[in-house]
């Protein structure tokens, strides 16, 4: 059974920083792109931050340097580093696992409050 596990979120002030991290079993995680998506209150989920298999990174414009994804593939696990956070960083953060776009899972999320 696939299990993506989320933490790390919680109430953090404008400009602070909060660390997320998600384990995964059930995957052979290494082989595994991981992503991280966020959905706000009346917006869509959006793609938020990606690392590959072989460590190549993407990002939002809206979180180019302020957050850092990274991978601890003897772990099983993928983080996400924010830092300068702002009231619209607010959202649940969910943690994906993609091999194919059939063969993708999804976390049950973790909150993100950032208040101004």
């Amino acid at each position: 059974q696939v299990q993506l596990v989320e933490s790390g979120g919680g109430l953090v002030q404008a400009g602070g920083s909060a660390r997320l991290s998600c384990t995964a079993s059930g995957i052979v995680f290494s082989i595994n792109a991981m992503n991280w998506y966020r959905q706000a209150p009346g917006k869509q989920r959006e793609l938020v931050a990606s690392i590959s298999s072989g460590g190549s990174t993407n990002y939002a414009d809206s979180v180019k340097g302020r957050f850092t994804i990274s991978r601890d593939n003897t772990k099983n696990t993928v983080y996400l580093q924010m830092n300068g956070l702002k009231p619209e960083d607010t959202a649940v953060y969910y943690c994906n696992s993609r091999y194919s776009v059939a063969i993708n899972y999804w976390g049950k999320g973790t909150l993100v409050t950032v208040s101004s």
